[in-house]
């Protein structure tokens, strides 16, 4: 959410993809693509968006902390990257998502959103479940 220089953006996405294949994930077993490439995600996070209070992601407390980190200058990104981590769920219409604590009130978030599509349009999201890790 915060900009990036060009040349460093994609030797990060470079330095992840090798962190991802050294942790032991098999290509020729599972499917690794570059989200940015799938204009599906932005997509999908922009018809949630327009499903989605804003008060309700003011009240988050990752918007909180990070926009005073930021001298209160946070930006409609940040503001609104729990929507987008919500369409990189539910486009794949994902059943159970692994998260950390910090992440569960992301999670809901998505739950809702799924809850209220089906709502309005029909069942079309699964509603997913989380799956906390453990340290």
């Amino acid at each position: 959410t915060v900009p990036k220089e060009p040349t460093v953006l994609r030797q990060n996405i470079l330095d992840t993809t090798a962190a991802i294949l050294a942790c032991g994930v098999d290509p020729k077993k599972c499917i690794l693509f570059q989200q940015s490439l799938v204009p599906e995600h932005a997509e999908l996070a922009w018809i949630l968006g327009c499903l989605t209070n804003v008060s309700r992601l003011l009240r988050l407390p990752q918007w909180k902390i990070k926009c005073a980190s930021q001298n209160n200058e946070g930006t409609v990104g940040l503001l609104t990257y729990p929507v987008l981590q919500a369409a990189d769920i539910l486009l794949y219409k994902s059943t159970h998502v692994p998260v950390g604590e910090d992440q569960v009130l992301h999670l809901e978030l998505a739950q809702d959103i799924a809850q209220h599509f089906n709502k309005k349009y029909g069942e079309f999201f699964p509603v997913p479940k989380a799956i906390l890790s453990e340290l």
